[in-house]
């Protein structure tokens, strides 16, 4: 870590632990942390690449924490998790190839733009006529959606779960908290994916991401244990807000 003071230790740890929570009732918790590492010194490529890497854990504990939403999604499952796959390599690929203006750009309107649709999910809904609950997802729009989401996710990542859970509660029908499971679940798998890489090729901190791992594998637990007692209603309004905050913040940072 760049500053190794007390002070700093634990300002990461709560921020890491705040961040695992956030990831697991909304998403967009790595936010939390991003800026915490650029606050105790770190450049932004390191922070970034170290913030992906210690979010792992938080997502192992989310998944741990859903699991039992996450039953009988098991195609689901498969689909989304091989695009995301793919989306989350070629996402690795751009962030150590090109310059981070070229992405990052685009990322305070990508999350405003998907909380907005989170938002109107409903309306848009009863718009294109989607069949309620059980009915067959639409995968010809959520794979590629996906896909996109994880492109993103491999570059950046801030704010991922907004991106998913917008993404899923359009074109998957089920209830969001099942949704917001496969959410931590997709996570997880973009984020593996960004481990096996930066590991190789990027500048990882690693003794910061020993500082922050169990805090958000701990945090992430937790959150999925709150997320699975919030009301379908408040569950999407929490989202909607964080999204909308962390939108604002990328515009005005």
């Amino acid at each position: 870590m760049i500053d190794a003071s007390p002070g700093a230790l634990v300002f990461l740890l709560v921020a890491g632990l705040f961040a695992g929570a956030i990831n697991a009732v909304a998403g967009g918790g790595s936010l939390l942390v991003f800026p915490a590492l650029l606050a105790v010194g770190f450049p932004p490529l390191a922070a970034n690449v170290t913030n992906s890497v210690a979010q792992w854990p938080g997502y192992v504990g989310m998944v741990t924490g859903a699991r039992r939403d996450l039953r009988e999604q098991r195609r689901r499952i498969l689909l989304t998790s091989l695009v995301a796959v793919l989306g989350a390599g070629i996402g690795c690929a751009l962030l150590l190839t090109l310059p981070g203006s070229v992405f990052n750009a685009v990322v305070p309107a990508l999350v405003l733009m998907a909380s907005a649709l989170l938002a109107l999910q409903p309306r848009i809904k009863r718009w294109i006529g989607q069949p309620d609950v059980g009915a067959p997802d639409r995968q010809r729009v959520l794979l590629p959606a996906v896909f996109v989401a994880a492109i993103y996710g491999g570059y950046f990542g801030g704010a991922l779960g907004v991106i998913l859970i917008a993404t899923l509660s359009l074109f998957a029908n089920d209830r969001l908290v099942r949704l917001n499971a496969l959410k931590g679940l997709l996570s997880l798998v973009i984020a593996s994916v960004t481990v096996l890489v930066f590991a190789v090729g990027a500048p990882v901190d690693w003794p910061a991401v020993a500082v922050l791992a169990p805090t958000t594998l701990v945090g992430g637990f937790l959150g999925a244990k709150i997320a699975q007692r919030l009301p379908e209603n408040v569950l999407r309004w929490c989202v909607v807000a964080l999204g909308v905050g962390v939108g604002t913040w990328l515009i005005v940072g």
